[in-house]
């Protein structure tokens, strides 16, 4: 069964060359609809704690833009989950942080924090948010985020990304393969992200019943050889090959 697989692109990284120098340029509102003009479903930002790219500001001009479909990535901390029950994404994923990371490193773990996610999920929902969490491909995580009510998960595709073998890589896409099955069977929406570019994507799209892949750093980074319109449409029409479900 062949489905069209949805493309949700991350302009974390556009943020991060603004901040470097602490200028008002590159903008994110025009680079999101350069993204949004090559293709992109969606737009996604990470808020981070330390604020090192994204700001609060910035979540609020992309919310505003009708034209726009705004997937907020954030940590599970009371400040940030005040400001998007304020800001009122259309999505929202929940992942861990920390301050020492250059990038999330893995899923987080809502089989161990069942009781701090909960509330969380109940009130963005609650909100009229979608409420997705990023975990790893392992049972317990996905049979708990299936127990907390979160209608999505995002499977973490970091692992696979940065195998440094082919056995490495098989026993990586196996793992997400089990684990997207899983998830269909449990009721879950699935999306993925992480690491994907070009090099793997043959391997991602092995991957069954995915809804949507976000993608950030890689599709950046070939903007700045020919622009994000034409890097998120190169994307694009790879994505095309995408055959869905069993």
């Amino acid at each position: 069964m062949k489905t069209r697989l949805k493309l949700g692109v991350n302009i974390d990284h556009v943020a991060a060359l603004r901040q470097a120098r602490g200028t008002p340029y590159p903008d994110l509102v025009a680079a999101a609809h350069d993204c949004v003009a090559g293709g992109a479903d969606g737009i996604t930002v990470h808020l981070r704690e330390d604020r090192r790219h994204i700001q609060d500001a910035d979540v609020w001009r992309l919310r505003r833009d009708n034209r726009l479909s705004l997937n907020l990535e954030m940590a599970n901390v009371p400040e940030i989950v005040r400001f998007a029950l304020r800001v009122r994404p259309a999505e929202v994923c929940l992942v861990p942080e920390r301050r020492a990371e250059r990038t999330t490193e893995r899923g987080v773990d809502a089989a161990g924090r069942r009781r701090q996610l909960q509330p969380t999920i109940r009130r963005l929902r609650a909100a009229g948010i979608v409420v997705s969490l990023f975990v790893d491909p392992d049972p317990r995580q996905l049979a708990a985020a299936a127990e907390l009510g979160a209608p999505v998960v995002e499977l973490h595709t970091g692992d696979l990304a940065g195998a440094t073998s082919a056995a490495a890589r098989r026993r990586r896409l196996a793992e997400l393969i089990r684990g997207a099955e899983l998830a269909h069977a449990l009721g879950l929406r699935v999306n993925a992200g992480h690491g994907i570019n070009t090099d793997n994507l043959r391997d991602i799209l092995r991957i069954p019943w995915l809804d949507t892949l976000n993608i950030g750093h890689s599709i950046v980074a070939r903007a700045l050889f020919c622009g994000l319109t034409t890097a998120v449409r190169e994307l694009r029409r790879a994505l095309a090959a995408y055959r869905g479900g069993a």
